[in-house]
């Protein structure tokens, strides 16, 4: 053969193999990628070609598909009473990644999730019908939630102390999911709805931890109680009133400067809220024991999966004595979701057990089988003893009666609660934070629930925990302990 066309068929040869190669990389390794990229149009195509499957709330689907009109997408997710149930279902949009319930099950939704595939969805390779999501939120206990807050900035969690079960999760103000979905119209809504001061996609009662003030004083109130810095909630402690910052000149004052609070017992500093008192107890118990307590709670826990990513609620470290003493009010870098003081109302209110909150009840294929079953899976931890449980419960009890709380109190029903009102910005220069915390119980049913109140109409003069939060409280537990 001559020596140059030899020389061409091997060069032939080797292109061949090269493309080859190329070919057999791009369809076994790069396909995977390729096939889950978010700018690859068939994806958006295949989603959307059949209806999805739905998220239920009390037994009913607060979700739909509607068909298109023109172009490649078929269908389009719909939504019942959006805006009530939005920081619950999160949004699935033809333009925008899925985000809460409808992008963690987005593949038992869409039908992809190998769990709902069938031997004959198997052979013919056909995407398997969807399956469905079944929450654990109790539809009139979402909606009081929802309206109690009405116009103002904030959120509100109920958990079902002996199950876990969270029957509301409210963020306020809300948004309308629908007008995210269609490709056509989402892009306006979107620019809207980031552009809007108020952030109405945040999730409040998850995703955005604040300084919980004097709520979080039930955190040290345990860690002194389980320390045996105090025997009981009725033991007078040594508290200066006021009280001097370890290491300053600031003395730091009670809201309240006719209340009781020298040397007040911790029942008595809860139901004046005396910030002196706790102060000093977290200098008495030092930040480690603090802050263990805390974690017992849930502070600092960085995969707090409800199963929706809730941010991580934080008790600081490598502090010295003074900012020690803040952290004890519920001030300096301490931060919680309305989610993680709903925890600490429901230990408390449980014999200080605390079953992992949760607000889906199951999984289901599209035949209606239980794929997974998260309430029997539901893990319980001791928080702090049974006898501590029960003697914050009865100084949250005075906290209703008798102290900062009054506006919680429920006719034939057992309240128990705490109040806090934190600052805000430099100096306290902006309006501060309205935070209630608080457990009922009556007729054998139980709920705990926090609610922070952001910002509303109210005068600054007149923001409370007890003015703003407790009664949007009030109502959500009064809507729990009906149904």
């Amino acid at each position: 053969m001559n020596k140059t066309i030899r020389r061409s068929a091997v060069f032939t040869l080797l292109l061949v193999l090269a493309l080859l190669v190329r070919a057999t990389w791009v369809q076994f390794y790069e396909g995977t990628a390729l096939a889950e990229d978010k700018d690859n149009r068939r994806n958006a195509i295949e989603t959307y070609a059949a209806p999805l499957g739905n998220i239920i709330v009390g037994g009913d689907a607060v979700t739909g598909s509607a068909r298109t009109k023109g172009g490649d997408l078929a269908y389009k997710r719909t939504y019942k009473d959006g805006e009530l149930y939005a920081a619950v279902t999160g949004y699935a949009s033809q333009s925008y990644a899925p985000t809460q319930l409808e992008g963690i099950y987005q593949d038992l939704l869409n039908g992809t999730d190998p769990r709902l595939k069938t031997v004959l969805d198997t052979l013919t390779r056909e995407r398997s019908d969807p399956g469905d999501v079944i929450t654990t939120i109790d539809p009139s206990v979402q909606r009081a939630a929802y309206e109690a807050l009405g116009d103002k900035k904030g959120a509100a969690v109920a958990i079902d102390p002996k199950t876990g079960k969270i029957l509301a999760v409210v963020s306020t103000p809300s948004y309308d999911p629908s007008s995210l979905t269609d490709a056509n119209t989402a892009g306006a809504a979107w620019k809207k709805l980031t552009a809007d001061p108020d952030k109405p996609l945040t999730n409040r009662a998850l995703r955005q931890p604040l300084p919980p003030g004097s709520t979080f004083k039930l955190v040290v109130a345990a860690a002194a109680l389980e320390d045996g810095l105090y025997p009981s909630v009725d033991v007078r402690t040594d508290s200066h009133d006021p009280y001097t910052l370890p290491g300053t000149t600031t003395e730091l004052s009670n809201e309240n400067p006719n209340a009781p609070c020298e040397n007040a017992s911790i029942r008595t500093a809860l139901q004046y809220s005396c910030n002196n008192v706790f102060a000093r107890m977290a200098v008495k118990l030092g930040q480690d024991k603090v802050r263990t307590m805390a974690e017992k709670f849930g502070f600092d826990d960085t995969d707090q999966d409800v199963p929706v990513r809730a941010y991580t609620s934080v008790y600081p470290s490598d502090m010295d004595e003074s900012s020690t003493a803040l952290t004890g009010i519920g001030q300096y870098d301490v931060t919680a979701t309305p989610l993680q003081m709903a925890m600490v109302s429901a230990a408390i209110a449980n014999d200080g057990k605390l079953v992992a909150p949760h607000m889906v009840s199951q999984i289901t294929d599209g035949g209606g089988d239980v794929l997974k079953d998260y309430d029997s899976e539901a893990g319980t931890e001791e928080v702090v003893s049974a006898s501590t449980a029960k003697q914050l419960r009865s100084a949250m009890e005075t906290v209703v009666e008798d102290g900062t709380g009054t506006n919680a109190r429920i006719g034939g029903a057992t309240v128990g609660g705490k109040t806090g009102t934190a600052q805000h910005g430099e100096k306290n220069s902006k309006t501060p934070y309205a935070w209630f915390t608080s457990y009922a119980k009556a007729g054998g049913k139980e709920v705990a629930v926090a609610v922070v109140v952001e910002q509303s109409n109210a005068a600054r003069s007149e923001v409370s925990g007890n003015g703003l939060a407790a009664p949007v409280a009030k109502a959500v537990m009064r809507a729990a302990l009906k149904d």
